[in-house]
């Protein structure tokens, strides 16, 4: 799983009109992050979105599939992502329509826990 720095760059350009967008390195993908709120995925070049029980009827009725990605012992893997519509790369404001949903999600999830830094001995 890897980005092209042309289309992290896209993304980052195309969804600054929401705030503070900025990006993650994580496993080979990336987080899309609002302020320090994770609302999107971006893998292959492929931007995924976030979802709860409140979004995820939206996203199956465009057919929109979850990010999946095998482990280390070869099981699937499923998360809390779905694939935006492929017409939302093509325009800014489908594309922002969109996103603001995955954002919703984040929000209602709980706040990120703040990792304690490690001790120095």
């Amino acid at each position: 799983m890897s980005n092209s720095p042309d289309f992290i760059e896209y993304l980052i350009e195309q969804l600054s009109a929401l705030g503070f967008i900025h990006t993650k390195r994580m496993f080979g993908a990336h987080g899309l992050y609002l302020d320090e709120r994770m609302f999107g995925l971006m893998a292959d070049d492929t931007l995924y979105l976030k979802v709860d029980e409140e979004n995820r009827a939206t996203f199956e009725a465009e057919d929109l599939g979850p990010f999946q990605f095998q482990t280390k012992n070869g099981v699937s893997s499923v998360m809390s992502y779905y694939e935006a519509p492929s017409a939302a790369l093509d325009d800014v404001d489908i594309l922002l329509e969109w996103s603001r949903i995955g954002i919703e999600a984040a929000l209602r999830a709980p706040a990120p826990k703040k990792r304690a830094k490690a001790k120095r001995k």
